[in-house]
């Protein structure tokens, strides 16, 4: 619950008059800190007995504070301080603001990050809600004319071959990301980001166009990091690399780039279960040219997953409309365009298992059904082995949810061969979500179940 002593044990008036300016009862909190918590995969056991306590004047865990003051934001629907409540922010604890400098701040996180006995900070930290506000026309500006009157600190001048080098390993890490998961090489990636790209962004270029590119690479690397922990739960890692990779893609003035982070932003925030604030990422993603400028492939992703924030929102006709364009522009894309590497991986397949989860959230079952089926028909499995295993996955759970159940396994059973070798918490997920979708029907002995429980249990196991 926690323990004395936050105001040397008296009374914590500012809590208690901020539960009462809120109309927030102490069960209320609770729920909302456990809430909270549990998108970070942490199970509380926080209960109103332990708000109680806190406004008495003890105080919760270090951690817990996190879990506190974003849930009391999202209540009030604007920033909360741990001070502002009567309790004292972690030593340790990262913030997440679009003002700071973004060079700084992500050498900040990055030290963080690689850190192993600094890091559970910041693995512990809650998902913002408040920090999801896209920032206005002026912050945007602001940020080009800072990369315009950056100051190089290196001796060395880098050039067209530094670039080339930095844009291979992205796609190299891209490759192992889609092979193996999100929780395979991401302190790799981060190692290479804040090291070797850093101190080129922070030296003098051969000319702009370098420079732009440098930098548009840089926000490639951050998306990716934030990519592979979104992909291995975790969640506040991903959104200080989300952030910064947006930064990033700013100072590049690279407008789809900052599209393709703000759309995976909103990707985050549909599965955490926060459909407007998705929308809101997803609708500036595609606002002008972030998806003007983009490629045809480009735009299909953006549209896509702009189609499934509307579908979590329940504007079915217009995230119907939405799937229309992206197939449209997916349509246009041609044999030889030149694509940035970042979206290499977008195509039929792509657009298919988009397509799927935002029919499915509809309650659209059998478009769901049919969608997932194209989605893993078409697509390169060897390469992209992570999103078929999940592709799988949920083409399985739609069909249990049809009353398909032995279909179901067999589906399941496809996806526990990809897994093979995968490090991810999506892929667990998935073998989570057949032990429980197989939970009703697992006493009747019909033998696909007992099989595919038995497999999925020992994936979880050996997983773990």
């Amino acid at each position: 619950m926690g323990k004395p002593g936050g105001k040397n044990g008296t009374p914590n008036a500012l809590l208690r008059a901020a539960l009462k300016a809120g109309a927030v009862t102490y069960e209320a909190l609770a729920w909302q800190v456990r809430g909270v918590a549990a998108e970070m995969g942490i199970s509380l056991r926080t209960s109103r007995a332990s708000v109680a306590q806190w406004v008495a004047g003890a105080s919760p865990a270090e951690e817990t504070v996190f879990f506190v003051v974003e849930a009391l934001s999202r209540h009030l629907g604007r920033t909360v301080s741990a001070e502002e409540i009567g309790l004292t922010t972690p030593a340790l604890g990262p913030t997440l603001d679009w003002r700071t400098d973004t060079l700084a701040a992500l050498n900040d996180l990055g030290r963080l990050d690689l850190d192993k006995g600094r890091r559970r900070a910041l693995s512990a930290a809650a998902y913002s809600v408040a920090a999801l506000a896209v920032p206005g026309s002026t912050w945007w500006t602001q940020q080009a004319e800072r990369a315009a009157s950056r100051s190089a600190t290196g001796r060395r001048r880098i050039g067209l071959g530094d670039l080339d080098a930095a844009r291979d390993m992205v796609a190299a890490f891209s490759r192992i990301d889609q092979r193996h998961g999100g929780g395979h090489a991401r302190a790799a990636v981060v190692q290479y980001l804040t090291s070797d790209v850093w101190t080129y962004l922070n030296s003098r270029f051969t000319d702009d166009r370098v420079r732009k590119g440098m930098f548009s690479a840089a926000s490639e690397l951050a998306y990716l990091s934030g990519w592979m922990a979104f992909d291995n739960a975790e969640q506040t890692v991903a959104q200080h690399y989300f952030t910064k990779a947006v930064g990033l893609a700013a100072e590049a003035d690279d407008a789809p780039m900052a599209g393709h982070v703000l759309r995976a932003m909103a990707h985050q925030a549909v599965d955490l279960g926060h459909p407007d604030h998705a929308l809101e990422l997803a609708a500036a993603s595609v606002d002008g040219q972030r998806y003007e400028l983009a490629t045809p492939r480009e735009r299909a992703l953006l549209g896509a997953v702009h189609a499934r924030a509307l579908a979590a929102t329940g504007q079915r006709r217009a995230a119907a409309a939405a799937l229309l364009r992206a197939e449209d522009d997916l349509a246009g894309a041609r044999p030889g365009d030149e694509e940035p590497g970042r979206i290499f991986f977008f195509s039929e397949a792509s657009l298919a298992h988009e397509t799927a989860c935002a029919l499915r959230d509809t309650g659209d079952l059998e478009g769901a059904r049919r969608e997932f089926r194209r989605s893993v028909r078409t697509r390169k499995a060897s390469t992209f082995t992570r999103t078929h295993a999940v592709t799988l996955g949920y083409l399985g759970s739609v069909q249990a949810s049809q009353g398909a159940i032995e279909e179901a396994c067999a589906t399941w059973a496809r996806a526990l061969d990809a897994m093979d070798g995968i490090h991810s918490a999506r892929a667990r997920r998935t073998a989570a979500d057949m032990r429980q979708a197989l939970s009703p029907v697992r006493r009747r002995g019909i033998p696909a179940v007992v099989e595919l429980d038995g497999r999925a249990a020992a994936y979880l196991a050996a997983s773990a």
